[in-house]
């Protein structure tokens, strides 16, 4: 199927009281598993790469990538490039195949914020690629502390920055690896009140399963980043695979299993917050 862009999936979500998980990618392997997931339960996803991702292969294969393994699929994939942090980064994923491009201006000035994204969402739209903005900081595990999301700046930003989906920070936070964040429910309520835009939580390795459930089911929570959860059980696996294989070098065989144990786990994730069957 041809990849889709952010915005059918997350509007799509909204109406029918669901959420569309962003499945971060380092490699091949990452990508590869989350698709099969999706191909065997029907339920779409978003492939994301992110600043990693992108440090370690570069955009022009990441897009093909992307686009190749959505065309090999019977389920609607979006190729989102994530946290671009200028015009030019998401330009650059405007022209190598992704259908969506993440601009993070979370930490520059409201205005500046706002007329970036502008930018970006205007030359985006020419070509039906999807921008999703950021308004409040969501922080890191045991790094840089998260900055709430501001009713008032998120009402201007999504009134003037013309993008398709809004990421807010309401107790996420990324690269946690136990399921302790505290999310402010009435928050979500908030700011879904005053915009129409599908919203997106960064960091959601740190949310229960329970709560995401929740929040996908009763908010406009449309999608949910996650990468920390889903790296460490392929990590684990991997670990698993080589340890009992040591005298082994082909790499491919000893890869192998992670890519079934991550698969496996991640059809736990999108169903959890997908459509109801």
């Amino acid at each position: 199927m041809t990849a889709v862009n952010l915005k059918s999936l997350l509007n799509k979500a909204n109406k029918n009281n669901y959420a569309v998980a962003g499945l971060v990618v380092i490699t091949w392997e990452d990508a590869l598993a989350f698709t099969e997931a999706a191909d065997e339960t029907g339920i779409p996803i978003i492939l994301q790469a992110g600043p990693s991702c992108r440090a370690f292969t570069p955009i022009s294969v990441l897009g093909k990538m992307f686009r190749h393994l959505a065309d090999q699929t019977k389920t609607p994939i979006c190729c989102h490039l994530d946290h671009g942090f200028s015009f030019r980064e998401c330009k650059e994923g405007i022209d190598n195949g992704f259908t969506s491009v993440m601009f993070d201006g979370s930490k520059k000035s409201l205005i500046e914020n706002i007329n970036t994204s502008l930018k970006i969402s205007n030359l985006a739209h020419k070509y039906n690629i999807s921008v999703e903005g950021e308004i409040g900081e969501v922080g890191y595990f045991k790094g840089e502390n998260s900055k709430g999301t501001d009713i008032n700046e998120a009402k201007k930003y999504s009134l003037k920055s013309n993008v398709d989906a809004m990421a807010i920070s309401v107790g996420n936070t990324h690269l946690q690896t136990s399921k302790i964040a505290k999310i402010n429910y009435e928050k979500i309520l908030e700011i879904q009140s005053i915009t129409n835009l599908p919203l997106v939580l960064h960091g959601s390795s740190g949310i229960s399963h329970f709560m995401r459930n929740k929040i996908a089911r009763k908010t406009k929570v449309a999608k949910f980043n996650i990468g920390t959860e889903l790296r460490v059980i392929a990590c684990k696996s991997l670990r698993k695979s080589y340890n009992k294989n040591i005298k082994n070098f082909d790499k491919i065989s000893i890869i192998k299993p992670s890519i079934k144990e991550l698969k496996k786990e991640t059809i736990k994730v999108i169903k959890n917050i997908g459509p109801k069957k």
